[in-house]
């Protein structure tokens, strides 16, 4: 059984809302004002010393506030923190947990119109803010950005598009073979949105009437949402529109052509995604070989590219799933300090 940590952070956390031009008029009708939890390590407040900035995003159905909470037989990513740096095995940094839930259940950090200019968001606006409140090191080469899932798929999207705000990128299980992770669920989302006459509105709208939150439903908005960030279509409800036929569930190749442009193993291929990632000080992937949703075998496709094209990068797959693997940071936050500050 795992060991309980009952230390309390040693440092405080404080929250900021940044007001956001990015996120501001997004079709959801979500706010452009957003919190983030900001985690000040022990010790701030007792000099003037400057910290490397860690950014943490959050998985889907969750946010970075929930990253502060408290955990059964395990803790919090300040507790975890805390435990490293107490050992040794990193120094102290300041990190930055945005709250990027949205109304369809959470997020993969891609520009979009219905859902917002997320990615932007997070290149340039939330690293803004933090510098102009906290005590942080404006080089970006002293900043790292990890996450798990679609966290981890949105810090990857960072790495390849955004590689000049950021020194080091961490990518726990994310996103990517979209292939293998989303052509399985078009059927079960189908039938879903076929007991609402396949109307989209519908079902988000008995979603949220439902009392009870239920685990099929969520992998369902979770598809919509992907539908949402990765091809809307500002004509259909919510801007979705699948990429199979609603009848036949037979593919769309013009559509699906949208979605398979912003699947890391794809984005690749392109030389400018190569150069941002080649640019970066560090790149960690990780990805368990029973994961459920099968993101191992795009982990696989990717990290082969990477090797072909000589992109420096560290892969390790590790005898798990994707459930619970939050221990996982133990090796990935060491790892972004020291590539951060050797």
């Amino acid at each position: 059984m795992p060991v309980h940590n009952f230390e309390r952070p040693r440092g405080r956390v404080e929250e900021i809302v940044v007001r956001s031009h990015a996120l501001r008029g997004n079709g959801l009708g979500d706010p452009a004002e957003r919190t983030v939890a900001v985690y000040l390590p022990e010790g701030y407040d007792d000099g003037d010393a400057d910290y490397p900035l860690f950014v943490d995003l959050a998985a889907f159905t969750s946010s970075g506030l929930k990253r502060l909470a408290w955990t059964a037989f395990g803790e919090s990513v300040p507790q975890r923190v805390d435990r490293l740096v107490a050992r040794g095995a990193m120094g102290p940094v300041v990190i930055a947990f945005p709250d990027a839930f949205t109304s369809l259940g959470g997020n993969q950090y891609v520009d979009t119109p219905i859902l917002g200019r997320w990615e932007t968001f997070v290149a340039e606006e939330l690293p803004a803010a933090i510098e102009a409140q906290f005590r942080v090191r404006r080089d970006p080469t002293q900043r790292a950005i990890y996450g798990k899932s679609s966290g981890g798929y949105g810090a990857l999207v960072q790495g390849m598009r955004h590689a000049a705000h950021w020194g080091a990128i961490a990518c726990h299980s994310g996103d990517m073979g979209f292939e293998w992770v989303c052509m399985r669920e078009f059927p079960n989302v189908l039938d879903a949105l076929a007991r609402e006459d396949g109307d989209v509105e519908r079902f988000v709208r008995r979603f949220a009437e439902n009392p009870k939150v239920r685990g099929d439903h969520l992998h369902v908005m979770m598809m919509l949402a992907m539908a949402a960030s990765y091809a809307p279509d500002l004509a259909a409800p919510l801007g979705v529109r699948l990429p199979v036929d609603p009848y036949t569930c037979e593919l769309d190749p013009e559509q699906w052509a949208r979605w398979l442009a912003h699947d890391p193993v794809r984005m690749v291929d392109d030389a400018h995604c190569r150069e941002n990632l080649a640019s970066l000080r560090g790149l960690f992937i990780d990805c368990g070989r029973r994961d459920q949703y099968l993101l191992h075998y795009g982990a696989r496709a990717l990290v082969r590219k990477l090797d072909a094209h000589g992109i420096a990068h560290v892969y390790d797959e590790f005898d798990d799933d994707h459930s619970s693997i939050d221990y996982r940071l133990d090796v990935s936050l060491p790892w972004l300090y020291s590539t951060l500050t050797s």
